[in-house]
């Protein structure tokens, strides 16, 4: 008898915790659903009694294996399609020292590339901050509205993109998809050179937002397929930090390349959109050698005719993925959703407390962080102090970004740290709303780089909704609609600072202030739901278990004849 996870699971596709989980993952296990006491705990070394180290006739009492499989050999077997059934052995094992050293392996050869490939990103994505500080709205004859509308309509194409994207993404593979986006949006980013006005701003918004919609959730599926759940937070966290790491770069390439003003009849910012798209071309055509399909699927004439991986390796990436999460081998990677499954992952109305946060959490200092240049501008600084500026706000962003992450897996408290984000907003909000014209320019920027630096605690929810999805179908779509909410906030967060509200925004910073109260009920209330729903899985997935054990029994005894009766009158 052959069960997937999805069999498993019915007809909820809530997170359930596998059979046994690590425990050195303790509370936080594979499910995902925040835990508030216990979790079920396996072995954490490993006794090879088997000189191969593929576990067959260890005494299961002794058994020290990552996950606990004796007597569940056949339940959350993946699919004959699964890219690394070949390497699937419910009974094979490794040391503990093989499997870190692996991880590093992928951290190198993996994380840094999809780290790389955000840079690439966020340089498109980000450098209009900089632009503006060239007198660019100026040179084109538009304000700060038009800039709003702008900025409106590349995050409403951003949304719209999101999950076509993930579903074309699910279908050709991330590897293929990931590198046509990033090459696609490099020539609009780089034609942005050739602006004249608002009607082609907007047109180069647009584009740019419909070509990147999706990336992100793309590259989280991507890495999905390397990491385990209790490694992927971390790895999101390096993946925003290259994201910050990004606007530190971008200032100084900004500092250098904005001084071409004048230089062939060109302004600054012209410059600046023309090489910086080039910079990202560059990365996305390499990205198409470069990313391989999955972990069992390095070989290339480009990665080397061995691959990255020996066989062991394989055999241990694929194992630990699927013992930490089985609903991975439900599906292959280039498998697309069908309309039913789709569906049903849109209504797993257990997520939508993810879907709420993610509407909103992010509005306190989305304002800060797109205005920061003209803001800093208003002070009194000048165009190259402004962007110099700048620098000490995405710092503090990584150093916080790190720091809470880290916290959370290890105090086990994930709304309760994002929580952490609008305890920090709200008393700047409060002072900014407070400030007068005659309020020093070094206060006013002291203000501002706390704000935009507050905790990002945005990998942290990022994990959860990957957690908490419990399939690959569902941690698809799960994964796009709760990247749409975020760029909905944007959207939302681009227009509380109004043009006739400055230079002091007493309207915006009020409306600001409102929306942080709020999301800190919205933490609290999103952390009950889940301690509510974990415990009701927990103890229905106890029930379930003990069921399987029972027919599994049945089928034993029908199996050598000892029920007096044959093995299908016992098949339930």
């Amino acid at each position: 008898m052959s069960t997937t996870n999805a069999d498993i699971k019915a007809s909820r596709e809530i997170a359930v915790n596998p059979l046994v989980s690590r425990k050195r993952a303790s509370s936080s296990a594979s499910s995902g659903l925040e835990k508030d006491a216990t979790a079920f705990q396996g072995h954490q070394t490993i006794d090879h009694s088997h000189p191969t180290g593929t576990g067959h006739g260890i005494d299961p009492s002794k058994h020290n294996a990552t996950f606990e499989t004796f007597g569940n050999e056949s339940y959350y077997t993946p699919i004959e399609a699964y890219e690394g059934k070949h390497r699937y052995d419910p009974t094979f094992e490794w040391e503990p020292t093989e499997e870190r050293k692996l991880v590093r392996k992928l951290d190198l050869r993996i994380c840094s590339w999809v780290c790389l490939m955000f840079f690439a990103l966020q340089l498109d994505r980000g450098n209009i901050v900089q632009a503006l500080t060239d007198k660019m709205l100026d040179d084109l004859k538009i304000n700060t509205n038009d800039y709003n509308t702008g900025q409106t309509i590349f995050y409403v194409c951003f949304i719209c993109a999101e999950l076509p994207s993930q579903l074309i993404s699910k279908k050709l593979g991330p590897d293929r998809w990931i590198p046509i986006q990033m090459v696609s949006w490099s020539l609009v980013a780089s034609m942005q050179a050739f602006l004249s006005g608002r009607s082609s701003f907007f047109a180069c918004r647009a584009l740019l937002g419909m070509l990147e919609g999706g990336f992100i959730p793309d590259n989280i599926l991507y890495l999905s397929y390397f990491y385990t759940s209790l490694e992927l937070p971390i790895r999101l966290s390096f993946f925003w930090v290259s994201y910050q790491f990004t606007s530190i770069v971008s200032a100084f390439l900004a500092f250098g390349i904005l001084h071409l003003r004048g230089h062939h009849g060109l302004a600054g910012w012209r410059w600046l959109f023309a090489l910086e798209g080039l910079i990202t071309g560059c990365i996305g055509f390499v990205s198409f050698l470069y990313l391989p399909p999955s972990p069992t699927q390095t070989k290339s004439w480009f990665r080397g005719k061995d691959g990255w991986f020996g066989e062991r390796e394989e055999y241990i990436m694929v194992n630990r993925i699927i013992r930490d999460d089985p609903s991975k081998g439900d599906m292959h990677n280039r498998q697309a959703l069908s309309p039913k499954a789709l569906w049903y992952s849109l209504t797993d109305y257990d997520m939508w407390p993810i879907y709420l946060l993610g509407l909103s959490w992010l509005i306190p200092n989305n304002p800060m962080t797109a205005y920061l240049t003209l803001q800093l501008e208003a002070a009194g600084f000048g165009t190259f102090e402004t962007n110099l500026l700048t620098i000490p706000a995405y710092v503090i962003f990584i150093v916080q970004l790190l720091f809470w992450t880290w916290v959370s897996e290890k105090t086990n408290q994930r709304f309760l740290t994002g929580l952490v984000s609008q305890i920090w907003a709200l008393p700047l909000l409060i002072a900014l709303e407070t400030v007068t014209k005659g309020t020093g320019a070094w206060v006013k920027w002291a203000l501002s780089t706390l704000l935009v630096g507050a905790p990002y605690v945005h990998a942290i929810i990022v994990a959860i909704t990957s957690r908490n999805a419990g399939s690959v179908r569902t941690r698809t779509v799960a994964s796009a609609l709760y990247n749409m909410c975020v760029q909905a906030s944007s959207v939302i967060g681009s227009n509380i600072y109004r043009n006739d509200d400055k230079p002091l925004y007493r309207k915006g910073n009020k409306v600001l202030i409102a929306i942080c109260v709020y999301n800190m009920a919205l933490f609290i209330g999103a952390k009950f739901f889940y301690v509510y729903k974990n415990r009701y899985v927990n103890s229905s997935l106890l029930a379930l278990n003990a069921g399987w054990t029972l027919i599994g029994f049945q089928l034993a005894l029908a199996e050598v004849g000892c029920d007096g009766g044959s093995r299908e009158a016992n098949v339930p």
